[in-house]
């Protein structure tokens, strides 16, 4: 019984070490999220109204939509309280001398401070109106080339004959609206101007009466300034989404591009509403409105944080344990090695691997521990015979029973020939299980070979009235090693001749199987039952479990065959039908595309 050994301190256990170390993991995740949250809130909400929030941009374009398509701010207010309710801000817009214009809440003086954007739908500020291009002026300021309601119609009936006419044609077409209401034919995919012929969408194109007075006027406007810059006059071109070219001073067009948007500005301010300043504040009116946690949500979010601690924890502990109550298993059995109750493997992880691992090794130690047992005891078997009878003679002489004549010499030689082939075969058991059983691979005539062999057990099969044939058509040669190769004959020969009674027939016959050659030694004694060809290359194994010497030998020459054969990298193998034959067959690589692995 194996010394049992004290447990290790709880400290050093794998489970505590886990929920310590996972627990101080968790809980300074936590800490450090939870202050990095407040802190990130705090500040969030304390600068929700710094330079350009979401909610700023919003009001902002909806005012500045307001201003660019009307003249006058009469009747914002509407739009001013409707953006307050889904904005929950404070506004207020008044005049650029500080005047109310209108405001979200009850009337009020003018705030106070810096405002907090100025509404000009022609000076837009890019940042909170990105469709905006580089002259600053909202789109949707068109002024004097907004189109007359009945120019907008006539226009409307043209442009729905021309896409019909298109879709008659198998041309995809849309009706879009541009800026000044008019509308417009757009074609995906298909080369426009091929069809603008065809079915007159360049009608669409021609300005109106409106838009043709207001380029007119506009085209007044841009030559009157860049007269005053001594500069010759341009000719305005105006597409369909009113942007602007000119024909004429391309050397100066900084210039010109410069009274173009003046001259647009003023066209353009006696249609747009004035600007304006714009308030955005807290319903309380502090403009910049600041946040702090208050007591119950502070203990809140520690509440919650001290529950995802208790949460980490307890399933740490869960985890711990079953990933500890296997290693315990484990351990006890490893502690009591004469336990041959295999240890379960609950799970399919690394440690459910390593259960099954622990497994296997101790079967594999108890079989070997087995073998050993049974190995000690059948070599003491083994050697008692030939030693007891030495010593029976050696006392009868020392007694003067009998004197050492021949017949005492030959007894006694006969025993220790035994002992020394039984020596000899251990020797090469323990070479084949050190791994330095040598061979030493050679061109052998496997014919002659094997006639030698034969030869040399010729007065052994006569004096068994066994008869002993060859039937040699396998290959010529081979590489092997010959004395090897001997002895593997020999051994199966000797123990076919052994077990085959009087009368009976032992045959050696080769044949080629591709690179292999093939050797098969039958014989046609009593035979080998099913149950026992799995144990006849175990060493010390007989079918004559009473070991008599009239039925065998030592049991090792088939276990050394089988290592011999391995160590050519060829394999052996037998078959048998009960007091019918016997074949043991020999596969060897006849040497031609590898030699055998020495050692």
């Amino acid at each position: 019984m194996s010394k049992k050994r004290p447990g290790s301190p709880r400290r050093k256990s794998l489970l505590v070490r886990l929920l310590v170390l996972s627990a101080l993991v968790a809980a300074c995740s936590i800490a450090a999220t939870t202050w990095l949250a407040v802190q990130t809130t705090t500040r969030a909400v304390l600068h929700q109204q710094a330079q350009r929030p979401a909610a700023q941009v919003k009001i902002y374009q909806k005012l500045t939509s307001y201003a660019a398509t009307h003249n006058q701010w009469n009747g914002v207010a509407g739009t001013i309280r409707d953006l307050a309710e889904r904005t929950g801000k404070h506004i207020v817009l008044t005049t650029t001398q500080r005047r109310p214009i209108a405001s979200s809440g009850p009337a009020a003086a003018a705030p106070r401070g810096t405002p907090s954007a100025v509404i000009d739908p022609l000076h837009v500020d890019p940042a909170l109106e990105p469709d905006a291009g580089p002259d600053r002026i909202d789109p949707r300021a068109i002024g004097p080339f907004r189109l007359t309601e009945a120019e907008r119609t006539h226009r409307d009936q043209l442009a729905t004959r021309i896409a019909s006419c298109l879709h008659s044609r198998g041309i995809p077409a849309t009706i879009s609206r541009e800026p000044n209401g008019g509308p417009t034919i757009e074609i995906s995919g298909h080369n426009r101007p091929s069809y603008e012929r065809r079915c007159g969408i360049s009608s669409l194109t021609s300005h109106t009466a409106t838009e043709q007075q207001a380029l007119h006027q506009l085209h007044t406007l841009v030559n009157d300034c860049l007269r005053t810059k001594n500069l010759g006059p341009v000719r305005l071109n105006m597409s369909a989404d009113l942007s602007f070219t000119w024909i004429g001073n391309d050397r100066a067009s900084g210039a010109v591009r410069t009274c173009l948007n003046e001259s647009r500005r003023e066209q353009l301010r006696p249609h747009v509403a004035p600007a304006a300043l714009l308030f955005i504040t807290a319903p309380s009116g502090d403009p910049t409105p600041g946040f702090t946690l208050s007591t119950a949500d502070t203990a809140l979010i520690a509440a919650a944080a001290a529950l995802v601690l208790l949460v980490t924890i307890g399933v740490t502990v869960v985890v711990g344990t079953r990933l500890t109550r296997p290693l315990h298993a484990l351990t006890a059995a490893a502690r009591d090695p004469e336990r041959n109750t295999p240890v379960p493997a609950t799970t399919n992880d690394e440690i459910g691997r390593l259960t099954s691992a622990f497994n296997d090794l101790s079967e594999r130690r108890q079989e070997a521990e087995r073998q050993r047992k049974e190995m000690v005891s059948d070599i003491a078997h083994e050697l008692r015979t030939p030693l007891t009878n030495i010593r029976g003679w050696l006392e009868a002489v020392e007694d003067g029973v009998t004197s050492p004549g021949p017949a005492w010499v030959s007894s006694t030689m006969e025993d220790v020939l035994l002992l020394q082939h039984m020596i000899d075969d251990l020797g090469d058991l323990a070479a084949a299980d050190a791994g330095t059983l040598q061979v030493h691979p050679e061109p052998v005539a496997l014919d002659d070979l094997l006639n030698q062999v034969v030869a040399g057990l010729g007065n052994k099969a006569d004096a068994a009235e066994v008869t002993l044939s060859t039937q040699l058509d396998g290959p010529s040669e081979v590489v092997v090693d010959p004395v090897r190769l001997r002895q593997i004959t020999g051994n199966l020969l000797s123990n076919a001749l052994r077990h085959t009674p009087a009368g009976g027939h032992v045959t050696v016959a080769t044949r080629q199987d591709g690179d292999t050659a093939v050797i098969d030694i039958t014989d046609t004694g009593r035979g080998i039952e099913p149950e026992d060809l799995p144990h006849v290359f175990d060493r010390f194994w007989r079918a004559d479990k009473s070991r008599s010497r009239t039925t065998g030998g030592s049991g090792l020459g088939l276990a050394i065959v089988r290592h011999l054969v391995r160590a050519h990298d060829g394999t052996v193998t037998v078959t048998s039908t009960p007091h019918v034959r016997t074949t043991f067959t020999v596969r060897l690589p006849d040497g031609h595309g590898s030699e055998p692995t020495p050692g």
